[in-house]
């Protein structure tokens, strides 16, 4: 029961344990290193916080609206990374007596997972040293998990996927060539990214081995578990987003118009579906991957579910 009877490229495999071992970084001694956020500086970068459509605010209003979504941005990493550690477990029962080196591969992803977990909780302890109080995050890891992965392998594989996807772009898209952000956040995505490239080449591996065992019933299933995993992720960033408004409101020191605060509620939303589903969705890879495993009228559904979110 333990073998696959679906081929394993272990040539790739075997390139992303090579790239794991090169780049293999610590915590403490490689990213953090005693250091502190700068607070003075901003955190996301304007492409990806959308804080320069809201002109009506100070430049000290919006820095502390991208410190807010990076502290967010960070805690959603942390978040996503408890399903995706362990489907990544479940899916290396498959290798356990067969490819070794697809089974090393994903214990790797697993550790490095793990470690990124507790970067981010560090991250968000660090932040909070220099943040007043009344910042919450709304979704709960284990309950999120929980949703997450009573859906079919299949869906995971390719919501995980868009996830390492969009992370890539994010770093050397935004992040990487931000000259005005806070030194230490740029590290910190900087060292997430280092692994993160070998992730979304195992998450592909993965998803395209899980593909070829299904039926098309199977996969027409798995089809509406990704939409109904897509309009879960929005539910959180909505939820997110309400929550990141609250608390800016209370921290900037000022009273807002309605029409103001409707603007500022609906950029901070458009800000996290488009990093967190439209960034990821629209990756030509993703596109890729994905056209090439459903069919016309799947795709159909599937952009029929985003359109309200596009």
């Amino acid at each position: 029961m333990f073998q696959t009877a679906v081929q394993v490229d272990t040539g790739r495999y075997s390139q992303c344990i090579e790239a794991s071992k090169r780049i293999r970084w610590d915590i403490d001694k490689d990213v953090i290193r005693g250091g502190h956020f700068d607070f003075s500086r901003k955190f996301l970068p304007d492409s990806l916080s959308k804080v320069h459509q809201l002109d009506f605010l100070s430049a000290d209003e919006q820095r502390l609206i991208s410190q807010i979504q990076g502290r967010t941005y960070a805690n959603m990493f942390g978040l996503v990374e408890r399903f995706i550690n362990a489907k990544i477990l479940e899916v290396s029962r498959d290798h356990w007596l067969s490819d070794q080196t697809a089974l090393e591969a994903l214990m790797r992803f697993s550790e490095e997972e793990l470690k990124h977990q507790e970067l981010f909780r560090r991250v968000d302890r660090l932040i909070a040293d220099g943040m007043p109080p009344g910042y919450s995050f709304v979704p709960q890891p284990n309950d999120v998990a929980s949703v997450v992965l009573s859906k079919s392998t299949w869906a995971v594989l390719a919501l995980t996927c868009h996830i390492e996807l969009f992370t890539q772009a994010h770093y050397k898209q935004s992040i990487e060539p931000n000259d005005h952000a806070s030194a230490l956040y740029k590290d910190i995505f900087l060292y997430h990214w280092k692994e993160e490239s070998q992730h979304a080449i195992l998450d592909e591996l993965e998803w395209r081995r899980e593909d070829e065992k299904l039926t098309a019933e199977q996969r027409d299933h798995a089809v509406d578990d990704l939409i109904e995993l897509v309009g879960f992720v929005d539910q959180i960033l909505q939820a997110q987003a309400e929550a990141d408004l609250q608390y800016f409101l209370i921290m900037c020191g000022r009273s807002f118009s309605l029409e103001a605060i409707d603007k500022i509620k609906i950029v901070v939303l458009n800000a996290y579906r488009g990093q967190y589903i439209i960034s990821g969705v629209e990756h030509p890879r993703f596109v890729k991957l994905l056209r090439g495993m459903t069919s016309e009228a799947q795709g159909q559904r599937i952009n029929d579910a985003l359109a309200p979110i596009l």
